[in-house]
């Protein structure tokens, strides 16, 4: 018998990715998407599919009766759209964990795995932060993400859990028509149509870029080993990029291509860089796909 491992998101860039990972390695994967923002066209093949707001008690009841893994990618994931509307964020986010959580527990699922994100540090003044470092997120988004961390730590003892902190996801299968969300792959899908980025914010702000290969990877290794349980893990190459630096690399790359500046968006943050010390240490990765090498291939690949 294969493994059943449920995965939310499943229509979406990470969670399509993540679950193309697992079915090669053989297990059998049970995919959940509401379709907010994911399209039935990312959805693997192989995958048994739900449509379904994880938030509701009639889609958890749709889910299978036995589970050993749970890998929940699922959520509102733009800090600027959060805003739009908070308590739809907060199902998204936080309740829609509260019912995988409960769910998991009463089937006996041996560990849920977590997408948190790096808003959840709100506006660092170190170089790189870290795992212990305060939290005081500046959206919505990121409350609703370190409140859905926090609530996993309470019953971590009936459902282990591993929470990873992802930096800034970008690569193949990105969806290049939301432009509310994932910059690097904004300020690409502007330069390929309109050979003119609108920026908003500051050009010196900082993010760490991690190619979707490494975040899959990263997922992977923290369903399979053991070391990473009960864990909050920031995901992340652990380089720093300049904006001006990114859009230096597009400009190049796609040639006549200008931009301009807009006030930044409300909530955002001008650095955040994660220690990635902790995900070397526990998923022993060592190496990860630089920006320049990750941007090629992402152009490639349009």
């Amino acid at each position: 018998m294969k493994k059943l491992i449920l995965i939310t998101g499943v229509a979406g860039f990470i969670g399509s990715s993540v679950a193309n990972r697992f079915i090669k390695e053989g297990f059998h994967v049970v995919g959940v998407d509401n379709l907010s923002s994911g399209k039935t066209k990312n959805i693997p093949k192989e995958v048994d599919f739900i449509k379904g707001d994880l938030s509701k008690d009639e889609t958890i009841n749709l889910l299978p009766k036995k589970c050993n893994q749970i890998i929940h990618l699922a959520g509102q994931s733009s800090g600027e759209i959060s805003f739009d509307n908070p308590v739809t964020d907060l199902n998204k986010n936080t309740v829609s964990t509260l019912n995988l959580i409960n769910y998991g527990i009463k089937k006996g699922s041996k560990r849920i795995i977590y997408s948190s994100s790096m808003s959840v540090y709100g506006e660092s003044k170190k170089r790189k932060v870290n795992e212990k470092d305060k939290c005081e997120p500046l959206s919505c988004y990121g409350v609703g993400k370190l409140m859905s961390e926090k609530y996993l730590n309470i019953f971590k003892k009936q459902i282990p859990f591993v929470s990873l902190r992802l930096s800034n996801v970008y690569g193949p299968g990105q969806d290049m028509d939301n432009l509310r969300q994932g910059m690097l792959s904004i300020y690409l899908s502007q330069a390929l149509k309109n050979k003119k980025i609108m920026i908003k914010g500051s050009l010196k702000r900082r993010r760490d870029f991690i190619f979707i290969d490494d975040v899959v990877e990263c997922c992977f290794r923290s369903s399979t080993f053991n070391s990473p349980l009960n864990q909050i893990i920031n995901v992340g190459t652990g380089t720093s990029t300049e904006v001006k630096k990114l859009i230096d690399m597009i400009l190049k790359k796609i040639p006549g291509t200008t931009y301009y500046l807009l006030k930044p968006t409300k909530g955002d943050q001008n650095l955040i860089v994660g220690d990635n010390t902790l995900l070397k240490s526990k998923l022993k990765i060592k190496k990860f796909i630089n920006l320049e090498h990750g941007l090629e291939l992402f152009l490639s690949s349009l």
